[in-house]
């Protein structure tokens, strides 16, 4: 394991780049008002790598009104200007990719292959698929839809957009809120997770070393309690976006409520793996340990039920658990790193404590524990399996977010499909069989915002991710996202010189 002390210039040296400020306001780093400090620690040594002055109420009203004053500007600007400075935007992103693959390894504790590999190019993909999307939001077509009137429909953007991201992909979360919204022409407020606000922070200066107008991105990193509900409650904020638990969605929506805003939630997930028994075993077992362990579980799609219909049963519990103790934990920066840790301490207790009580009424397989020696310094959790679960346990219902999968057998097509179903969460699914005909089935009546068929996690720019039932409402990426941070006018023009028209005569008579 590394000496954080000393090792942490090379990896990204946090102090030094944000010593004016970990706020980002009107194209500026600042401090934050709030009189109160916190720590950004490293969770694979319980370092602290980077102190920072809280945002207050005073920064998010100062913040909500740059954005306020950018927004008559951004907004007349043509599709075109936009969508060219989301390719500078892109392009800056590709030129700093390392930076940010570093970053986000050390806050959030991420192998730097994956940062490397997945969450860092997807930010630059999304990025450039939003400075195409930016020239093709369109209405609907004119028509003449009434006697001598011809309609159509404007998508306009909405104002400013007040945004909260959660730490478990602080980059790619930054990402998934600002692109749609400005390039549909809004400005926005987002507020990072206070453990992890490295990577936002970058992401809003390198838009603004694009071109991106001072104003139309600013950065508040403060608590959910006093920066996030002040964000969400402002009057001047036109809408709300926030990804995170379910819980504190319920608490953000309420707060949204009372001033009438637009609202989009990405919350919980309890995602269901379900294995038919006529699927490939090999490729079934290798991807419930990537679906399970990615992001070491700290991701609301992550495989976290498998349900797995008897004949396989115990073939797959037995693979799985074997191909679980082959993954390699330790440091993220180090190349042969599979699995880094939780985010911290705290997390990785609260992870524990689901699997010490399910001990009581369920089989672990493997894992279960903290590993010892160097790794005990970080917030690391073995890989751990968990089998013959009651369906209505805690272990089965409830989102642990770590690497914990749960598996359980099921006999008919039927019972399989309803014990899937058989949570209030609905993000994200996966269906295992080489028939057809049962996989189809199986998207169709999965309730859940995505449903893969012989694969779980990837994702892409150009398709929409966003839950079902407990698991929120609204869409982020691709199309369907753009267009929810526009509001659409209708536009009626009369055709006609006459003064007085017939329905105004039915109205009103001859008077008219």
């Amino acid at each position: 394991m590394h000496n954080p002390g000393s090792a942490i210039p090379d990896r990204f040296a946090a102090q030094e780049r944000f010593a004016e400020g970990a706020q980002f306001v009107g194209g500026r780093l600042t401090k934050g008002t709030s009189g109160r400090t916190h720590a950004v620690v490293d969770p694979a040594s319980g370092e602290e790598v980077f102190t920072y002055e809280l945002a207050g109420a005073e920064d998010v009203d100062a913040a909500v009104a740059a954005a306020r004053a950018a927004f008559p500007g951004w907004a007349a600007t043509t599709p075109g200007d936009r969508s060219d400075a989301l390719h500078r935007f892109a392009a800056v992103l590709a030129d700093r990719a390392e930076d940010f693959a570093r970053a986000e390894s050390l806050q959030c504790g991420k192998p730097l292959k994956l940062t490397r590999e997945f969450d860092v190019p997807g930010t630059i993909d999304n990025t450039a698929f939003f400075a195409g999307a930016a020239r093709h939001l369109q209405g609907q077509s004119a028509g003449e839809y009434s006697g001598d009137h011809t309609s159509y429909v404007r998508r306009e953007p909405i104002g400013v957009v007040g945004s909260i991201a959660p730490w478990n992909y602080p980059l790619q979360m930054a990402a998934w809120k600002i692109l749609p919204a400005i390039a549909a022409g809004n400005t926005i407020v987002l507020k990072p997770a206070e453990i992890t606000p490295l990577t936002s922070l970058l992401f809003a200066q390198a838009a603004t070393e694009a071109g991106i107008p001072d104003g139309v991105i600013n950065i508040v990193t403060g608590t959910g309690k006093e920066a996030g509900e002040r964000l969400v409650g402002h009057p001047d904020v036109a809408m709300t976006s926030f990804t995170g638990s379910t819980p504190v969605g319920k608490r953000v929506a309420e707060i949204a409520t009372a001033t009438v805003k637009r609202l989009h939630l990405e919350l919980g997930g309890k995602a269901p793996f379900v294995v038919f028994d006529d699927a490939d075993l090999e490729a079934a077992v290798n991807g419930a340990v990537a679906g399970a362990l990615i992001n070491t579980g700290q991701d609301c799609t992550a495989a976290t039920r498998a349900y797995v219909q008897r004949p396989l049963y115990e073939a797959f519990v037995e693979r799985t658990a074997a191909l679980m103790e082959t993954v390699r934990l330790g440091d993220p920066f180090t190349a042969g790193t599979d699995l880094g840790p939780l985010i911290s301490h705290v997390q990785r207790d609260r992870v524990a404590g689901f699997v010490d009580r399910a001990r009581a009424y369920a089989r672990v397989v493997t894992g279960g524990e903290a590993p010892g020696g160097e790794l005990a310094k970080g917030a690391y959790y073995k890989p751990t399996l968990v089998a013959d679960a009651a369906q209505d346990s805690e272990i089965v219902q409830s989102e642990i977010f770590g690497p914990v999968l749960v598996v359980l057998p099921f006999d008919s097509d039927d019972e399989g499909i309803r014990l899937a179903n058989d949570t209030p969460y609905g993000l994200a699914a996966s269906a295992w069989s080489r028939d057809v005909y049962r996989a189809n089935r199986a998207t169709r009546e999965i309730k859940a915002g995505c449903v893969w068929v012989n694969d779980h996690i990837p994702i892409i720019s150009e398709m929409p991710h966003g839950g079902y039932k407990a698991s929120g409402f609204g869409k982020d990426m691709s199309a369907y996202s753009f267009e929810e941070y526009t509001q659409i006018k209708h536009v009626m023009f009369d055709n006609t010189a006459v003064a007085a028209k017939d329905w105004h005569r039915t109205i009103f008579g001859d008077r008219l």
